[in-house]
């Protein structure tokens, strides 16, 4: 509330949120505008470590399109499930016309406008919601997307994917978005090898218990061209039916290890190790068992244009999404 300058008191209430503060020098009084210096260095700082659950702020990408009132809806329901703040985000032009479809579904819907935040903010979408999440501690952003892109959207990159492969927050992609609610039976998670596994199976556990979840299945992909480069040519149809064997029970070693690291708080895990390249068998068992969630680790790296080209494993999942997926971000980097 009070600081020193030049040996002069400067009082008033000193707000973050506010974008100037007033200093008295040498009988003068000055104005600086701190806002943006100053939410970096609070928020940043706090994202450093934090765990990925619970979800205590949920954004969502606000995109007037037909859908939209079907994600609010969702989105509501996902923050009185989980006791979280509502934060909506549009980045575009705040028109007279967008805000009262804005206000009128509020409003259809239930949504106290003094429990939840507007932020409306023009600019590139992709770079804007990635910094407005960042600035208000968003742990899980909320979007509808389409299952399936087109050619040329896959290589020139839509908003779903440049978030997908950069945010520093968890990722709620609706494929179906409903006004009455998704119903969250039956959740698949990938148990591939990687530090961050164990932090996505504990939030693939949160969610299930939040929403009532009872199904959660840990898959295991065995990737075959490895499979067959381990396996010599000269190898006999025995020898290679024992390699892979082994190499399948060393695999499901290591997936029921990550899984009695995790806590399943009463939810029933079940393990599963399935052949095929990472990305697209995990895509193809979600779709064939019907899941209606996929939880998988966020990308170790952000994509380029040659994963684009040649696909990464979460490329594959992208371009036909299966179901609704959440994309975990554990924060370890």
């Amino acid at each position: 509330e009070k600081a020193s300058a030049g040996g002069k008191t400067v009082s008033g209430p000193f707000n973050p949120c506010h974008s100037k503060i007033h200093v008295v020098f040498g009988g003068k009084a000055y104005s600086f505008l701190l806002l943006r210096a100053v939410s970096i260095i609070m928020d940043y700082s706090k994202l450093k470590g934090r765990p990925p659950c619970p979800f205590e702020t949920i954004g969502v990408a606000v995109a007037f399109s037909p859908r939209l009132e079907a994600v609010l809806a969702e989105a509501k329901l996902l923050a009185e499930k989980f006791g979280a703040r509502l934060l909506l985000i549009h980045i575009g032009e705040r028109t007279q016309s967008n805000e009262s479809t804005l206000n009128q579904i509020r409003e259809r819907l239930g949504l106290d406008t003094d429990e939840i935040r507007v932020i409306w903010q023009e600019g590139d979408p992709v770079k804007a919601l990635l910094k407005l999440c960042k600035d208000n501690l968003v742990d899980l952003l909320v979007l509808g997307v389409i299952r399936r892109e087109n050619v040329l959207r896959h290589y020139l990159g839509s908003v779903a994917r440049g978030i997908s492969r950069a945010a520093k927050c968890s990722l709620l992609l609706l494929t179906e978005p409903k006004v009455g609610g998704t119903s969250f039976r039956k959740l698949v998670v990938s148990g591939v090898e990687n530090p961050k596994t164990v932090h996505t199976m504990n939030t693939a556990v949160y969610f299930a218990k939040q929403l009532g979840c009872d199904d959660l299945t840990v898959v295991t992909e065995l990737d075959q061209p490895g499979l067959a480069m381990v396996m010599a040519d000269d190898s006999t149809a025995g020898q290679a039916s024992l390699i892979k064997k082994q190499l399948t029970s060393d695999e499901a070693d290591k997936v029921h290890t990550m899984v009695s690291r995790c806590c399943p708080d009463g939810i029933q895990i079940t393990e599963k190790i399935i052949p095929g390249r990472p990305g697209y068998a995990i895509r193809q068992y979600a779709g064939e068992s019907q899941a209606d969630l996929l939880v998988i680790n966020s990308p170790d790296v952000k994509y380029g244009l040659i994963d684009r080209i040649f696909t990464h494993d979460m490329e594959y999942i992208l371009e036909d999404l299966p179901c609704s997926m959440l994309i975990v971000h554990s924060r370890l980097d």
